[in-house]
């Protein structure tokens, strides 16, 4: 019998995946990037699973910045999983979480984020927070507190 944990399954947003791209002037921005780059050097290491979604390519395909897209399209490409799950489902959720108040990609994003994984990670602190208020089945939360909370190094 085996006492190995089950890999745990995250959503990191589109906005997380590029916080290295946004002006690294500012403390919070440069702490959510460190937070991202620890994250996913534990995704490289299969402590957790990368979650990637339709949407993710959707929204990164409009990117402008062709390093910024590259790189993004990339991480996803190598380290993101798939998920299995009923598309039907996924729609109807969106419509629901829609008529909660979310934007059309937060909404998609969210209910991918539902259907497969264990966290979802933004650092779109608003999101975050409607999230928490609209009682979502996934527990959504900043890059830096994923990483206090899962005492990564």
């Amino acid at each position: 019998m085996s006492n190995k944990k089950p890999v745990e399954k995250i959503y990191l947003d589109v906005c997380t995946i590029c916080r290295p791209y946004d002006d690294q002037c500012y403390l919070r921005i440069r702490l959510e990037t460190d937070a991202y780059y620890l994250i996913l050097n534990y995704v490289k290491s299969s402590r957790f699973v990368l979650i990637a979604s339709p949407v993710h390519y959707y929204e990164l395909k409009s990117i402008q910045n062709d390093q910024e897209r590259i790189s993004a399209l990339s991480i996803l490409g190598n380290f993101g999983v798939q998920i299995n799950c009923n598309k039907q489902s996924v729609r109807q959720r969106t419509v629901e979480l829609i008529a909660k108040g979310f934007g059309l990609g937060d909404a998609a994003h969210l209910a991918f984020a539902e259907a497969g994984a264990d966290y979802f990670v933004s650092c779109d602190e608003k999101l975050v927070k409607r999230a928490a208020r609209a009682g979502v089945a996934i527990k959504a939360m900043s890059p830096v507190k994923f990483c206090l909370l899962k005492d990564l190094k």
